[in-house]
This record gives structure tokens, sequence and C-alpha cells, in this order.
């Protein structure tokens, strides 16, 4: 496992670890020394990551505060430069920005490479780094859902940042078939011929995803577009011609999304994306702040309502 998903692995797991009795969601008091970090996208105002930054902030007595940055596509660039010249600590990237912010980065991990996406930005004096947490932080909500892929069929739904960063996770974890769905079949077919060493990568329109024979063998189906973000209607989907232990996983977080309700009725297992928000969430902390994130309090925050 990468270096930053173990230290936040250890701050939730280690035995014996101990966790402050009380969370503490009020932010640190901002000084003339307060380090700045954010999130930037289209939109944001949805976002739960400063709530859950915030409070890990707080709970450690570090004097940083994280905020909402919604940014339009057209000044991506303008954003990121902004990063360097104002001196923040950095930012994570949302949707649709992922790609969209890799030319203006002076270097990328190669977590980001592989993907070609980046969700967290790093300012190393002036020199902006692109990482992917989603990468590990996907695994990780998978290990937490003792979801097994290891030589099994995966649907992913999307050919966008998110779904570069699933493809990623679920090759390094050795799903041994995976078939990307998406509205565009040009884009699923770009994002096959990126992917396909490692896994059989096939690709089908979304209206493959109605004929039950696409689906007799899938383990997991994972919805890595927006279309839940603002409860719209998810396209036709067998649910039923799944196999009964099938999981169905939007990454979507924090909204009970047509795309879950359907696989609930179809008695599936159903889960959304806070476990990965968290685990993303507790890598860009530490790559951020060089401090093991406190696991328990940022989950105590996610499983609130907002």
């Amino acid at each position: 496992m990468l270096r930053p998903a173990q230290h936040g692995e250890r701050a939730g797991a280690r035995r014996g670890a101990a966790a402050p009795r009380r969370v503490m969601t009020r932010p640190p008091p901002i000084s003339g020394r307060t380090r700045v970090v954010g999130i930037i996208g289209d939109p944001v105002a949805h976002s739960r990551s400063p709530a859950m930054h915030n409070a890990a902030f707080a709970a450690l007595g570090l004097d940083w505060v994280y905020v909402p940055l919604p940014v339009e596509a057209l000044r991506v660039g303008d954003a990121v430069a902004a990063v360097r010249a104002l001196g923040m600590a950095g930012v994570n990237v949302t949707v649709p920005h992922k790609q969209a912010v890799l030319p203006h980065l002076d270097a990328l991990t190669a977590r980001a490479r592989a993907a070609g996406a980046v969700n967290t930005i790093v300012n190393r004096d002036g020199r902006l780094l692109g990482d992917n947490t989603d990468v590990a932080g996907f695994l990780a909500a998978l290990r937490h859902d003792q979801a097994r892929v290891r030589g099994r069929h995966v649907v992913v739904v999307g050919a966008g940042g998110s779904a570069r960063a699933v493809l990623v996770a679920l090759r390094a974890a050795r799903a041994a078939r995976i078939t990307v769905a998406n509205r565009t079949p040009a884009r699923a077919r770009a994002l096959a011929r990126r992917f396909r060493s490692g896994a059989t990568v096939v690709t089908v329109g979304l209206d493959g995803l109605r004929e039950p024979a696409h689906l007799a063998d899938v383990a997991l189906v994972v919805n890595a577009t927006s279309i839940g973000l603002q409860g719209a209607p998810f396209p036709p989907l067998a649910y039923g011609g799944t196999p009964r232990d099938c999981r169905f996983v939007d990454l979507v977080y924090g909204r009970d999304t047509d795309f879950l309700r359907r696989a609930r009725r179809a008695q599936r297992h159903a889960l959304d994306g806070s476990e990965m928000l968290l685990q993303q969430g507790a890598r860009a902390f530490t790559l951020w702040t060089g401090r093991r994130a406190p696991l328990r309090v940022m989950r105590a925050v996610l499983r609130r309502k907002s």
C-alpha cells in the first residue's frame, strides 16, 4: 500500500490508539499564521470536506482552515495559479476539474499519472504537486465494506476523473474483467485503451446496462458519475440481473440516490461514497500537514446530517 494510505489507516486502526473524547467541529481561530487549504470544483456548496477537515484540524490543535472554492471551468488555470500565488498549502479537486488541472501543475505522483486525474494538489514551496488520493481511498472503502473484487467482474459507470481513479484501484485489486459504461462510447473506449493492461477492459453504452446478460457475473457496480448529485434519475439498469451478492457503490455521498434506492429494491447491497470521501480525505490531510489524520473524528462528522 502507498505510504500516505498507511498513515491514514494506522490512525484509525491502530489498537489502543487514543481518540478524542469529544468531536470538535469549531474551526481553530484564524491568525496571521493560519495555513489555508480548500476544495475547488463546480459545484462545491454540497461538500462535506470543509466540515470534516476543519474538525480534524481542531482535534489536533492545528492552525489550519479548509474552505470551499467554487471555480468555473474557464477559470481552472487561474484557480491553480492562485494556490501558488496566495501561498495556500494545497487544495482538493472535485468534479469537473480533476483532469483539467493537469496542465497547470509542476509535477504528478505515479498515482496521478496512472489515473490521468488529480484530486489533491500539494504546494511545496511554490511547486505544485498533483496527487490522486481517490485511488487508495477507494481501495480502503472496499476493504472497509469487505468487498472482494480479485478475479471478479466489475462494472464502472462513467469515464471522467473519478472513474479513472476507480479503474487504477480495480487494477491494483486485480479485478479480472472491467466493463466501462458511458453515455459517450468514444470516451469509454479511450479509457479502456488506457487501462487495458492488467485486466480485460470492455465497453458498453449506457443502454447496455439494461441487458441482464452484461451483468450476470458482476461482483460490483460503481457509479462514478455525478448523476445523483442533483437528484436526477439513473439510467435504466438491470439490477435484478446481477448475482445476489453483487454490491452497488455510488461515489456521490450524503444522498440517497436513485441508483442506490433501486439497488436496495432489488435486494442488493448498496453503499454511498462517504467511506471513500473519508479515506481519500485522510490521505490528503497527511500530505498537507505531515500528521496522521484523526479518522474517528472525521468519520463522526460525516455521519452527522448536513
